[in-house]
């Protein structure tokens, strides 16, 4: 895994944590670890848009709380952890991109750096997860559900042009690689939303487990007060 941006910004560093018992470590890396498990199950429930919030969230605690060894640790023993209740699948699908971009975001805030460049980093990451997990789908069923969805929103662009356009005496046909573009734009789009969303979330976790997230920009601070 690449390490974190070395540039960091003018943000006071984080003050030293208070001594912790060893023991105290393990406990806190098993209940979040225990916790993303949780979490990603009830994932599959009705609860799964408000739960897809919180996945990054334990692997970031237990790298903001200790170090990023520990956050590996919690990463690696969530991902076991899933593998034994949901098969291996369902634990990759956790993996990448949710356990590693709290990884990721953690070691980002851990060195102050600012919230723009770990929520694009973040976003990044993100967005290459969802591809990943279309082209994991695309093998375990068979087809190839990247060239689906190209053809279902090409027709449904189609027709929203036809729509809006024939009133005009203007007919315009989308052309295949103007839909590619579109789908990914909106794959990143949906990433850099989710990604936002996420620092909201951890920003007001984080700030009740006393490991603070660098100061947001001051329109997000707005958002935030």
């Amino acid at each position: 895994m690449p390490s974190p941006p070395s540039v960091q910004d003018d943000f006071p560093p984080l003050p030293p944590p208070p001594p912790r018992s060893p023991a105290l470590k393990v406990v806190e890396t098993a209940f979040l670890a225990s916790t993303s498990a949780l979490i990603w199950i009830l994932s599959y429930t009705p609860l799964a848009p408000f739960m897809r919030l919180f996945f990054p969230i334990p692997v970031a605690l237990a790298v903001m709380r200790w170090d990023p060894r520990t956050g590996a640790m919690a990463l690696v023993v969530s991902s076991l952890l899933l593998t034994v209740l949901m098969g291996p699948t369902r634990s990759v699908l956790y993996v990448i991109p949710y356990g590693i971009l709290g990884y990721w975001c953690a070691r980002l805030w851990q060195r102050r750096l600012s919230w723009y460049v770990s929520v694009l980093s973040g976003a990044l990451i993100s967005a290459f997860g969802l591809i990943f997990q279309l082209l994991l789908s695309s093998l375990l069923v068979g087809e190839n559900l990247w060239t689906y969805v190209t053809i279902q929103l090409t027709s449904l662009t189609n027709w929203l042009l036809d729509v809006s356009l024939s009133w005009l005496g203007v007919y315009w046909v989308a052309e295949p690689w103007m839909i590619q573009v579109v789908v990914v734009g909106f794959i990143g789009f949906n990433s850099l939303i989710y990604v936002f969303t996420v620092h909201l979330v951890a920003a007001l976790v984080m700030e009740h487990f006393r490991c603070p997230l660098p100061p947001p920009p001051k329109w997000v601070q707005f958002l935030l007060d």
